[in-house]
C-alpha cells in the first residue's frame, strides 16, 4: 500500500538520509549526499515517466509542494506536459525574428568564409529573389509546405538554381535551430524528405562551358589584338594562361614576378584552395608589361576600366558579346586550350591538368611533380602562345 501525507513538516527538516522519500500521490523529497533537499514530483503522461522538479525544500514548504503536486496531477491526467507548455509560453514572449532578418544577420557572420564576391553575391540574391516568400515568416513557423511554394516554381525550370536555394534555405533553418529559434526537423532537408515531394529532374548530361574550336584560335586572338579594351587584354591573358576569368580578374601587381616570368594565386583565391603558380609566356609578359605602372601597388589590381575601377566579372563576356561571338563563354577557352594540349600535343595529360588548376588526387604524384611540373608547364604554355600566334621565341 502507498502511504499517504508520509512527510511532515518536522520529518522533512529532520530528515538526512540520502535517498528519495515519498510523500504520495507523486510527490517526492530528494536528499542528495551534501545535505541539499528538493522537492520532485513523478508521474505518468502519455503512458511515458515523467519527473519534475518543483524546487528547494529551503524555498518552497511542503505545502506548497503539495498544492504542486496537485496541479501537476490535474494536467498530466488532462495530457497536457506543463514544462512543454511553460516554453512555448516562454517563446510566445520572445520577439520572433524573420526568416529575411535572420538570414541577412546569418550572412554578416559566415560570408567572409567565402572565396570570391560573386559568391557572396549568388548567395544574397537567391534568397532574396527566389526566397523571397519566406523573407517576412517568422523563423520558427516555416514549414514543409512554405519551402515547397518555394521550391516548386523552379524545381524544373531551373533546376541547378533550385538545388541552391534548397540548400542554402537549409542552411539558414539550420543555424535558427542552433540558435534555439527552431525545433525540430528542417523542413527543407532533401534525404527522406523533400526529395519524395518533389519531382525528379529529368537526367541529362554535363553542362560544358561552349567553347571556341582549337583550330580557330589563332585569327580570334587576331581580332581580339585589334581591341583596345582593358577587357580585351583580360581576356588575352585568361587565354595564354588557360586561367579562369575570376584568377584574372583578381590579379594583383604583388602576384606577378616579371624577372622569374612566373604568376603566383595565393590559397585563398584558388578553387582548390591550393598556392598555384602560372609560368608566363613572352606574350604574356607583353601584355604585362604594356599595363604596368611606374610605381604599382602590391595590392593594385592589374586590369581595371573605367576611373580605375577592377573590371566587372562580366566585362570579358560583355566582349565577346560585343565581338559578335556569343556561342562561347570565357571559361570555354579552358576547353579549347585542353582540345590543343590532348589531340596536337605530346604534353602530359597530368602537367596539362596541372596548368588547368586541376587537383591530383595522388600524393605521390603531386610530390614528384612538386619539383618537376613548373619548367615543363614554361614548355606547355610556350607552345600554346606560339600555337596562338603570340609568341616566336622562348621568354627565358
Amino acid at each position: 500500500m502507498r502511504l499517504y501525507r508520509r512527510l511532515s513538516v518536522k520529518s522533512v527538516q529532520a530528515e538526512s538520509r540520502p535517498g528519495v522519500h515519498s510523500d504520495g500521490d507523486g510527490l517526492y523529497m530528494r536528499v542528495r549526499d551534501t545535505g541539499t533537499k528538493s522537492w520532485l514530483y513523478i508521474g505518468m503522461l502519455n503512458r511515458r515517466r515523467r519527473e519534475i522538479g518543483l524546487g528547494s525544500v529551503r524555498d518552497v514548504s511542503l505545502a506548497q509542494a503539495r498544492e504542486m503536486a496537485r496541479e501537476l496531477r490535474h494536467s498530466f491526467r488532462a495530457g497536457i506536459d506543463p514544462v512543454v507548455e511553460k516554453e512555448r509560453a516562454r517563446a510566445a514572449e520572445r520577439p520572433t525574428q524573420t526568416f529575411g532578418e535572420f538570414a541577412d544577420a546569418l550572412l554578416d557572420n559566415i560570408e567572409d568564409g567565402f572565396r570570391n564576391e560573386k559568391h557572396r553575391k549568388q548567395w544574397r540574391s537567391t534568397l532574396q529573389t527566389h526566397a523571397a516568400q519566406l523573407r517576412g515568416q517568422p523563423i520558427d513557423q516555416i514549414d514543409a509546405a512554405a519551402v515547397l511554394k518555394v521550391l516548386q516554381p523552379i524545381w524544373l525550370a531551373l533546376p541547378e538554381t533550385a538545388s541552391r536555394v534548397r540548400g542554402r534555405i537549409e542552411r539558414v533553418l539550420d543555424a535558427a535551430k542552433a540558435k534555439g529559434l527552431r525545433t525540430g526537423e528542417n523542413p527543407a532537408r532533401w534525404k527522406g524528405h523533400l526529395e519524395l515531394l518533389l519531382p525528379r529532374k529529368p537526367q541529362i548530361g554535363p553542362a560544358h562551358h561552349a567553347a571556341l574550336p582549337f583550330g580557330k584560335i589563332s585569327e580570334f586572338m587576331k581580332e581580339l589584338a585589334e581591341r583596345p579594351a582593358s577587357a580585351a587584354r583580360a581576356l588575352e591573358l585568361t587565354i595564354l594562361t588557360a586561367a579562369r576569368s575570376g584568377e584574372t580578374l583578381g590579379m594583383t601587381w604583388g602576384e606577378i614576378d616579371l624577372d622569374v616570368a612566373i604568376w603566383t594565386l595565393p590559397a585563398e583565391r584558388m578553387k582548390a584552395a591550393r598556392i598555384h603558380q602560372v609560368p608566363l609566356s613572352l606574350a604574356s609578359l607583353r601584355i604585362l608589361e604594356d599595363l604596368r605602372p611606374s610605381h604599382p601597388h602590391a595590392n593594385a589590381k592589374v586590369f581595371v576600366g573605367n576611373h580605375g575601377k577592377p573590371l566587372s566579372n562580366m566585362a570579358m563576356s560583355m566582349l565577346l558579346r560585343r565581338m559578335g561571338h556569343d556561342g562561347i563563354t570565357v571559361h570555354g577557352f579552358r576547353s579549347t586550350f585542353r582540345d590543343w594540349a590532348g589531340e596536337t600535343t605530346a604534353f602530359s595529360r597530368e602537367d596539362v591538368e596541372t596548368a588547368l588548376a586541376h587537383t591530383v588526387t595522388s600524393k605521390t604524384e603531386r610530390a614528384y611533380r612538386r619539383g618537376t611540373a613548373l619548367e615543363k608547364r614554361r614548355e606547355i604554355m610556350k607552345a600554346w602562345a606560339s600555337y596562338c600566334g603570340k609568341q616566336e621565341s622562348d621568354p627565358t
